[in-house]
């Protein structure tokens, strides 16, 4: 076999189509495979913000702190709307899991899964963990905890999510030989688009430009939680620039706190996407 005068051997002719058609099968791939993505964050976060952006893609659904009921009704602990949220959402994690480990609704191929690390109690079973892309979302202990006394007060370590965090990661890590890609919130509003691939990539998904921005409101998919918490995310179009004031001091009184979680965030923050 000749091309431009110079001769192929049958062997390598055959290598070349089987390499193009992998790498076809591979393309074809990312683009039919369905997947269910659990981003597992702490509170006040940008866990809404990055909700808003995978909603915006034609080819997912989301869902929005699935475990948020059940949390609710098992720890007694009293958030803003907590009867309401309660009473409306499903309280059996059993249920809660069946749902977001099968079949991904509205015929979609990817099923996007805001996840709250304090909502899974100790007394969930883990297993399940394996169904799913697990991902991780941080952020510095010092601007959550500034963040959260704003709305209510920390009157535990588990409140912030840190604790919890690092157990769902070692336990993936441990327990299976998955991928467990870690963000910083800060190099995603620093850089989002940069950011968002390096995350697609790590989870075998196409990145799509409709990930960078969003009309402003809230969604039918939002919890019936969001009129208390996501004031400032329904007036977002996109990823915000970080604010270049520096974070308020941690009070006194949350002092430990803080520097537990920091131990939980830097052991993560060295292993994230960069």
């Amino acid at each position: 076999m000749r091309s431009n005068g110079r001769a192929f051997h049958p062997i390598h002719v055959k290598r070349v189509v089987i390499n193009a058609l992998h790498a076809r099968f591979c393309r074809l791939t990312v683009h039919t495979m369905s997947i269910r993505i659990a981003m597992w964050s702490g509170p006040r976060n940008i866990s809404t913000a990055m909700m808003r952006a995978w909603g915006n893609r034609d080819d997912t659904v989301v869902i929005d702190e699935p475990f948020y009921a059940f949390y609710l009704k098992a720890t007694g602990i009293q958030h803003p709307g907590a009867d309401e949220v309660i009473a409306t959402g499903e309280t059996d994690w059993r249920k809660i899991v069946a749902h977001i480990t099968g079949p991904i609704p509205h015929g979609k191929r990817i099923f996007f899964q805001k996840q709250m690390t304090h909502h899974l109690l100790p007394q969930l079973d883990r297993e399940w963990l394996g169904a799913v892309t697990n991902c991780f979302l941080i952020r510095d202990p010092r601007e959550v905890i500034g963040s959260y006394i704003k709305k209510r007060e920390v009157s535990a370590i588990e409140d912030l999510g840190f604790l919890q965090q690092a157990e769902i990661f070692d336990f993936v890590r441990a327990r299976t030989n998955a991928i467990t890609p870690v963000i910083d919130a800060k190099d995603v509003l620093e850089n989002p688009e940069q950011m968002l691939r390096l995350l697609c990539e790590a989870v075998g998904v196409e990145f799509s430009e409709s990930m960078l921005s969003w009309p402003p409101g809230l969604r039918e998919t939002d919890g019936i939680w969001a009129k208390h918490w996501y004031g400032e995310v329904a007036t977002s179009t996109t990823f915000r620039k970080p604010s270049p004031r520096e974070p308020e001091p941690v009070p006194e009184r949350l002092g430990d706190i803080h520097d537990r979680s920091r131990e939980c965030y830097d052991r993560l923050h060295a292993d994230r996407l960069l």
